[in-house]
């Protein structure tokens, strides 16, 4: 029985890719963006809403069943999204997270402290990383944050991937990667399958 879904973000990259998977599974997608006119998927009801007012987005987002957002890190908004989410009192909300606070290996540094960032990332990243730590104090929804691979990118739909918790997920080579395909395919996967509630998984081939 295919379920109601807001997609906050759909008209970028990722998005575009969870809101294909999601409809070619039978759900029914509404799909949030500031530019409706951007959001290009074909059966995808288009909405404006932006999470920076958190009321007009609650409403946005009121009577579905699940929230999934892809949309980018805006620094300083982390509440605003979560508020969103609280006021629309729908209880299972997925993130499309960031990797830097990965762990590089079970029990090691994270990426962030390994790796130098170009400084125009340094915010949206930061705020990636603090959106998790703020979600992982919140009872109240049913929340997933989903970390990609360290590179995600266009690619093949292999449905062939890995998991795992909070240790980033590399190949033989060392190289950390999966296409938006495949991490739509996984994203798609959790909301139906909720096995990461309250907590936060990543992926890699």
């Amino acid at each position: 029985m295919g379920k109601k879904i807001a997609l906050i973000g759909a008209s970028g990259k990722i998005g575009s890719k969870i809101a294909a998977e999601l409809l070619q599974r039978g759900h029914t997608v509404t799909g949030i963006a500031r530019n409706p006119d951007k959001v290009s998927v074909a059966g995808v009801t288009a909405v404006k809403a932006d999470y920076t007012d958190p009321a007009a987005m609650a409403a946005a987002l009121k009577g579905h069943d699940a929230v999934v957002s892809a949309a980018s890190f805006i620094p300083g908004q982390a509440e605003q999204l979560i508020a969103s989410i609280r006021g629309s009192a729908v209880k299972r909300f997925l993130m499309v997270g960031g990797a830097a606070s990965l762990q590089t290996e079970a029990g090691g540094k994270k990426i962030i402290d390994t790796i130098e960032l170009p400084e125009a990332w340094k915010a949206p990243v930061m705020e990636g990383i603090r959106t998790l730590g703020l979600l992982r104090n919140v009872a109240d929804v049913d929340w997933t944050f989903f970390s990609p691979a360290v590179q995600i990118g266009p690619g093949e739909r292999t449905g062939k991937f890995r998991l795992d918790g909070e240790v980033v997920v590399k190949d033989a080579a060392g190289v950390s990667k999966i296409s938006y395909d495949d991490y739509a395919i996984a994203m798609v996967d959790e909301l139906e399958q909720g096995k990461y509630i309250k907590s936060r998984f990543t992926i890699g081939y």
